[in-house]
């Protein structure tokens, strides 16, 4: 099973997996759980913990990501403290997942290669720079995200450990012929359809609403008359960027700073190095064995690429003779690493050595000596990074400024914008969900809606947006929440009962049509009461947009034969209709390329239904213990 685990974990699914995890994660600031102390667990599994802090991680990263696909329409969702919580539960499920997960893999002994590891990070885009990896953009990155490149590999190492099962399980599932004939037959068959719509509108004139009428509709929907709460600020933002313009740098601080930090501008050496592989699993002695008897044949002058293809338990770099390619200093274990860059000429062969994969023998196949920068290159990114740095020194000096002014004169922004050289600005009336993006922090809207500032109409202390960002508010207005009356919403609630009222005589009349077509009646005069006339549709696919999504709908539930062929079906946008079934058409035979496609396609879909089972059966024999305040 262990080697079949291995393979799949070798394919294109187990990659996209680990890419999305790495892209997903490694760039939202995962770094802090690697970097910050941990915080009272909300759940454990198994009796390790999930800490608060990993499940916000995750609730921020996923929030972020419908954020940026469906854009403003999700803040009216995460308004809903229901949803929010329904949310926050679904990003804890998921974090359980992965634990189970990794715990599987490695009760079953999955592990991956310092050589696997090395191969992700070079082929990783981020950190490539014209094609080809860039050591120096892979440390910055890994810095600005709180890791150093042990962490970031350990970090790296788990995922893919974790990922190989995962991809094992979705990689191994497959669909039968006759599973793929049964999809074309479902999929593919096409229908013809006799059918009749009416408008709402038309029974507009004939529907009545009454005070009682109004009254229900508000008494039973009275939650959804309640206003937000609303306020209007005055704030003075101080930011980094905008204090850029107020500072300069001239020529010969950056000449000054490159001299004195010439190391940072070299290029590592790189080392180009083959080895021969031999893991120890259970029996240490036998590896141990094994890799001395190749050191041996190649101490009296064996062909070390040749070993390597016929012995290596590295199966990648076999194939190769054992290259690995360029490696830079820290890229690899560290018992690798030193005895890599402790070889002194091209061709030499390093005693063996130990790791926590196995033993050894490294071969150095050519080097890459270090090199500097000249000035010419890197002169743009000095004069921006001491730029930046004159301007955080002046950030902190007014950020206390404003500080101070804000706190002593509390009860207008003015003074404290003048002592800064800064504006005051104000926003429009706002709730907590519809904030302008100038003052849209979680951090900034907790102090507006306080009741401090609400209250008092005092100013708040400084108000840290992000690392480079900060803003001191005043409450100018302010709009509690409240209930409408009736009187304010009475016209709205009128047009609503009318509305609802108006399609359910349209359904009526609809189903009425429908049962008089069913007994055999003639109902021509119903149709043309209400200028309605029957329409035919020939082969409707079930993925038909020629038609109202639900008329296709409701045809594809009809029975060929029977009172079971028609039926009334509600377009969304109110209109009502009768469909009849008239025909049934069957599929094409399946061809073999769109055959082989739609294997695939439900091949995937039963490994993700696989994978989705499996985790449900852990869980299900597991110990899982969630905190009573999640």
């Amino acid at each position: 099973m262990l080697e079949r685990i291995r393979e799949g974990s070798q394919g294109p699914w187990a990659m996209a997996i680990i890419a999305l995890i790495v892209l997903s994660f490694v760039f939202a600031g995962v770094g802090s759980y690697l970097t910050s102390p941990g915080t009272s667990a909300v759940a454990t599994v198994n009796g390790e913990e999930i800490s608060a802090q990993e499940l916000d991680r995750a609730y921020q990263n996923q929030r972020a990501q419908m954020e940026s696909q469906f854009g403003e329409s999700v803040a009216q969702l995460f308004s809903s403290e229901e949803y929010l919580a329904n949310f926050r539960r679904n990003a804890l499920d998921r974090l359980i997942a992965e634990k189970l997960i990794q715990q599987q893999a490695t009760e079953l002994g999955l592990r991956v290669s310092d050589e696997q590891i090395r191969e992700t990070i070079v082929q990783m885009p981020e950190f490539q720079f014209g094609g080809q990896f860039d050591n120096e953009r892979f440390q910055t990155i890994l810095r600005q995200n709180g890791f150093s490149p042990t962490d970031f590999r350990n970090y790296l190492r788990i995922q893919m450990t974790q990922n190989q099962l995962a991809a094992a399980l979705t990689t191994s599932a497959f669909s039968l012929d006759s599973e793929v004939e049964l999809a074309n037959t479902l999929q593919r068959q096409t229908r013809d359809a006799k059918y009749a719509v009416v408008s709402a509108d038309a029974f507009a004139d004939s529907v009545e609403v009454s005070e009682e009428d109004i009254d229900a509709f508000y008494n039973n929907n009275i939650a959804s008359f309640d206003t937000e709460e609303k306020v209007k600020l005055a704030y003075v933002k101080l930011s980094v960027e905008d204090l850029k313009s107020r500072v300069s740098v001239d020529e010969d601080a950056v000449r000054t700073y490159y001299e004195n930090n010439l190391a940072s501008y070299g290029k590592e050496e790189e080392r180009r190095v083959s080895h021969i592989l031999i893991e120890s699993g259970d029996d240490v002695d036998a590896a141990r064995a094994e890799i001395e008897a190749l050191k041996a044949q190649l101490d009296d002058g064996a062909d070390f690429a040749t070993l390597a293809s016929e012995n290596s338990d590295d199966t990648f770099s076999a194939e190769n003779g054992g290259d690995l390619d360029f490696i830079t200093p820290e890229m690899m274990d560290a018992a690798f690493d030193e005895a890599a860059f402790s070889l002194e000429s091209v061709g030499d062969i390093s005693d063996i050595v130990e790791t926590d994969f196995g033993f050894h023998i490294i071969k150095l196949t050519d080097i890459n000596e270090a090199q500097t920068k000249s000035f010419e290159e890197v002169a743009g990114d000095i004069r921006d990074s001491l730029l930046y740095d004159q301007a955080m020194e002046k950030y902190f000096e007014l950020q206390n400024t404003l500080a101070e002014i804000a706190f002593e004169v509390p009860d207008t922004l003015e003074d404290a914008a003048n002592a800064v050289n800064l504006p005051v600005q104000e926003t429009t009336m706002f709730s907590r969900t519809s904030a302008p993006e100038s003052v849209n922090s979680p951090a900034v809207l907790e102090v507006a809606f306080s009741p401090e500032l609400i209250d008092e109409r005092v100013n708040s202390d400084i108000i840290e947006i992000d690392d480079e960002n900060i803003v001191a508010v005043r409450v100018i207005e302010h709009e509690p929440q409240r209930t409408q009356s009736l009187d304010e919403v009475r016209e709205s609630i009128e047009a609503s009962v009318k509305v609802t009222k108006a399609q359910e005589a349209a359904e009526a009349w609809a189903r009425d049509v429908a049962s008089k077509v069913r007994a055999g009646d003639d109902v021509s005069s119903l149709l043309s009461e209400k200028s309605v006339s029957w329409e035919t549709a020939q082969a409707v696919a079930r993925n038909s947009n020629n038609l109202a999504s639900a008329v296709v709908e409701t045809l594809f539930t009809l029975a060929p034969e029977g009172d079971g062929n028609i039926d009334v079906a509600t377009t969304v946008n109110g209109d009502v209709a009768v469909v009849q079934l008239e025909g049934v058409n069957d599929a094409p035979v399946l061809e073999a390329e769109l055959g082989n496609s739609l294997k695939e396609r439900l091949g995937q879909m039963n490994g993700q239904r696989m994978y989705e089972q499996y985790i449900e059966a852990l869980r299900s024999q597991a110990e899982v213990t969630v905190a009573e305040s999640i």
